[in-house]
């Protein structure tokens, strides 16, 4: 096998979910592929380093040249109301509802120290220094996994709150487990929609 297709396979082997023969398969589509959608796909994959940045305020995915995402910059959204999320497609999964016009926080991972993953890598300081910013009447609504990795980061989210003298104005709350698929990500509307509604102070 020639050496530039080997290293394709690995490289393409390495992404999640992807096994060798799935490997193999893109592989060779993309070696059967015309120029033009070769120079497109390479050009996509250089963007996604290049052109995709954070929000400035709730660390969801914008445009490079952008500091705030479309949530956070819409002035009809309610700041007191702040969901927090461990990655963008659970944002994504929650707008697709339609029906809420909260704001939101992403973390960008859980607690996990068996991963690597401490408290310091998250963006907790961030959220913090929201909440010390807005006024009184403020919900944080927890919507994560139902993991252990998120019980620790709830706990914490919790405990931070109330050792900042946060408490008497942040009321915490967190989505009800009604997420069969098991991950927010996978949920369909009615499920989150429950889980929403159903959600309880914690």
């Amino acid at each position: 096998m020639p050496e530039a297709l080997k290293q394709l396979i690995n490289i393409i082997s390495l992404l999640p979910w992807i096994w060798e023969k799935s490997a193999n398969r893109l592989a060779f589509f993309l070696l059967n592929s015309n120029e033009n959608y070769i120079e497109n796909f390479a050009s996509s994959l250089k963007n996604i380093k290049t052109k995709v940045a954070n929000c400035k305020n709730c660390h969801s995915l914008v445009d490079s040249s952008k500091e705030l995402c479309n949530i956070c910059s819409n002035s009809s959204r309610n700041k007191n109301q702040i969901t927090i999320v461990e990655e963008y497609l659970d944002l994504i999964t929650i707008e697709q509802v339609g029906i809420f016009d909260w704001v939101y926080h992403i973390l960008w991972w859980a607690i996990s120290p068996i991963n690597w993953v401490f408290i310091w890598d998250l963006n907790f300081e961030s959220l913090f220094e929201r909440l010390f910013n807005l006024d009184e009447n403020i919900e944080i609504i927890l919507a994560t996994n139902p993991n252990i990795e998120w019980e620790a980061t709830a706990t914490y989210i919790k405990e931070e709150i109330k050792k900042r003298w946060l408490n008497k104005r942040v009321k915490i709350t967190r989505i009800s487990r009604w997420i069969s698929a098991g991950y927010i990500e996978y949920a369909d509307n009615i499920s989150i929609i429950n889980s929403i509604k159903g959600r309880v102070e914690f």
